[in-house]
């Protein structure tokens, strides 16, 4: 490591506030800095952004758009001609960093397609397929804190690579001996040959046409009211436009329509943490608004917040979810136009809900492993099938609902789910409303999630010796539910009732436990995050039931992560 740093530090193409901030670092910095090249994960590579191998910068992320623009030479037709589609969010250096790729691609002889404005993930999945490119690229950390940064890989259909694809990519990558002499060609050089184009908003009036599409009925004028706040990030133009076109009242929030990239005016840039919704609460009292919107820095996440009997009230993924299947399917019978051969994707940590209520629709749900990747994969292998892709989702509050998006895509599920509240305020009821309607019909299901922040290579560490230890243990009992079903999806292995099965899935480092009562768990590494993810849910009656399950089996599983020992911090880290 201290060989690698002496090289950076003393490069003469380092770039020069690298050279500074190196001047600084202390030795677990450097460590933290230097151990490993930044890897490819779910969501493609993500990390802090800084000097080092492990970090996101301006070298690191031209090593990783080499290993991209190989890729798609090789493997697209007429690549050169048809180019990379890039966009990039509110974060810092994230225009830079998008420039600094289109550089790579134009060394290539291949056209780069730079969006003149920061744009929400999804309009990057729809462009590429609007533009005809061979790929795109997006650069953000979505929802992580405001030190990280990214670079997100999509395929000429506009969906994130998959592992069989993404893996030729990480070869690529590796293969770069000097992160420091990756070509790059200077982009006034590149412009008048003709290579880089930056792309104007011609494309949002495209994109904007499909979402006034997404309801499946025609509605009345609006009568509800809506608070909006992007975060501060992508989607504050196309968002505000889709919620005021399609006839709402909508009150932003305005401090965080700002794209600030230090996200000042919340803990966390997350939809998911009800805490980020601090100030659209001021503003939804103010306005007595019915729905609060939310959207992650880079659009692809929503959040909702409910007006519900003098209060504000939040959903989760699973619960949004749940209520667009209800609400699609319903739609669908009373029109007629239910398809014979429906199909909803989820993933394997979803709740079974929603999958609940499509099967009593006769819709087929399928679950993939976590990653939108793997639902766009889907949606695209069903083109020429008797199958009607429906809509795919996920808990992380992702949703796609018409396939002309090929990634999560916030602003579509903000039309739904306004729609939805809209129709159900003329009928004086709202989304909480509904979804206890739906409790009464279906069950009670309760999720929570659990996420252990372990840092560094000692983090990385701690994490391989909890998810071994998990992969060896086969209990009978789990605070008092009876196992029936382990799963682990990185042997692809089943074991049901003392039978083994194999996984139809790809590999992936996931362990998933199923008890006889529906309730179940899952233990799953954060592909983009320092995170050990714990998904626990639960079916019952009554949601103090189902809460009570849900807080036994926490603490069951936290009691037996406690007593695993201590990794060997010097141990390699398998891959």
């Amino acid at each position: 490591m201290k060989k690698t740093f002496d090289t950076w530090k003393n490069h003469p193409s380092l770039d020069p506030s690298l050279k500074k901030a190196m001047e600084t670092m202390s030795e677990s910095d450097i460590e933290d800095a230097f151990y490993k090249p930044l890897a490819f994960g779910t969501g493609g590579m993500r990390g802090k952004m800084g000097p080092g191998t492990n970090r996101i910068n301006v070298h690191t992320l031209r090593k990783a758009a080499y290993g991209f623009a190989k890729y798609v030479v090789e493997h697209e037709t007429d690549a050169q001609r048809r180019g990379i589609v890039i966009a990039y969010d509110n974060r810092e250096h994230s225009d830079a960093f998008a420039w600094a790729a289109a550089e790579v691609i134009a060394a290539f002889g291949m056209r780069a397609f730079v969006f003149e404005h920061m744009r929400p993930t999804p309009l990057l999945s729809f462009a590429v397929r609007h533009q005809g490119a061979a790929g795109g690229i997006v650069i953000t950390a979505s929802h992580n804190p405001p030190e990280y940064n990214g670079f997100k890989i999509y395929d000429a259909d506009g969906c994130q690579l998959v592992p069989n694809h993404a893996d030729k990519v990480v070869r690529n990558v590796e293969a770069v001996e000097d992160v420091f002499k990756v070509p790059a060609m200077d982009i006034d050089e590149a412009k008048a040959k003709g290579l880089i184009t930056e792309l104007g908003r011609d494309i949002d009036e495209s994109y904007l046409e499909q979402i006034a599409t997404v309801p499946i009925q025609p509605a009345d004028k609006k009568q509800l009211t809506v608070v909006f706040t992007p975060l501060h990030g992508a989607s504050r133009e196309i968002g505000l436009r889709a919620l005021t076109e399609a006839g709402y009242h909508v009150v932003t929030v305005e401090e965080q329509m700002v794209p600030d990239s230090q996200f000042k005016t919340v803990k966390s840039p997350n939809p998911e943490d009800e805490a980020a919704f601090e100030l659209a609460i001021k503003y939804a009292r103010e306005h007595r608004a019915d729905l609060l919107i939310a959207t992650d820095p880079d659009g692809d996440r929503l959040g909702l917040g409910v007006l519900h009997e003098g209060n504000y009230e939040f959903l989760t993924g699973n619960q949004t979810g749940a209520i667009f299947i209800e609400h699609m399917l319903e739609s669908h019978k009373q029109a007629g136009t239910l398809p014979d051969h429906g199909i909803i994707y989820n993933t394997i940590v979803t709740s079974d809900f929603g999958a609940a209520i499509a099967r009593t629709y006769g819709v087929d749900v399928e679950s993939t492993l976590t990653g939108f990747k793997f639902i766009g994969e889907r949606m695209k292998a069903i083109e020429q099938t008797k199958h009607t892709f429906l809509m795919g989702y996920e808990e992380s509050y992702g949703y796609i609902i018409k396939d002309f998006v090929r990634d999560k895509d916030a602003i579509q599920a903000m039309i739904y789910a306004a729609d939805i509240a809209d129709r159900l305020k003329k009928q004086g009821k709202t989304l909480i409303d509904y979804l206890h309607e739906l409790y009464a019909k279906y069950g009670t299901y309760r999720e929570k999630n659990v996420n252990l922040t372990l840092e560094g290579k000692a983090g990385e560490a701690r994490i391989e010796a909890i998810m071994e230890h998990f992969r060896e243990w086969m209990p009978t009992r789990v605070a008092g539910h009876n196992l029936i079903v382990k799963e682990d999806y990185l042997r692809r292995l089943r074991y049901e009732r003392g039978v083994e099965h194999i996984i139809d899935l790809p590999a992936s480092n996931v362990i998933k436990f199923a008890f006889d009562d529906e309730a179940w768990f899952v233990l799953r590494p954060s592909g983009t995050e320092p995170k050990l993810k714990i998904y626990i849910a639960a079916k019952a009656p009554r949601i103090t039931e189902a809460d009570t399950t849900l807080k036994a089996l926490e603490e069951a599983i936290m009691a037996i992560i406690d007593d695993v020992p201590e990794a060997d911090q010097h141990k390699e880290v398998k891959r």
